[in-house]
């Protein structure tokens, strides 16, 4: 009987971990070189998340909280607008919620050269 409680917890824990909403893609991609700055990053995750926070680095000198006020509720996919700082790397880290409830966070990258 525990063997059988035992395998139950450990499926439905499996579950629960595959309920989380990872980011797919990101625009700029991951890590990606591009010739001038976008206007706006683009986000798109698995299913929906609620982002409560983004902010931009660039060049490890400053960081910026990015306007998230276009973007309500639990959505997959997400433009956020951002203001050119030059070249450089930029460090995107985000945070947010699952729609499960789980908090989620993560950072991407890339770099401008002109």
């Amino acid at each position: 009987m525990k063997n059988i409680l035992l395998a139950g917890t450990m499926v439905f824990l499996a579950n629960g971990a595959m309920a989380h909403s990872p980011l797919n893609t990101t625009t700029p991609a991951d890590e990606a070189t591009i010739a001038a700055a976008p206007s706006e990053l683009l986000l798109d995750f698995k299913g929906e998340v609620r982002l409560t926070k983004v902010s931009m680095t660039h060049a490890a000198e400053h960081s910026v909280d990015l306007d998230l006020s276009g973007n309500k509720g639990f959505i997959s996919d997400y433009a956020v607008p951002m203001e050119s700082m030059g070249n450089g790397e930029y460090v995107i880290d985000w945070r947010g919620l699952g729609k499960d409830g789980h908090p989620m966070k993560g950072s991407f990258t890339f770099n401008v050269q002109d």
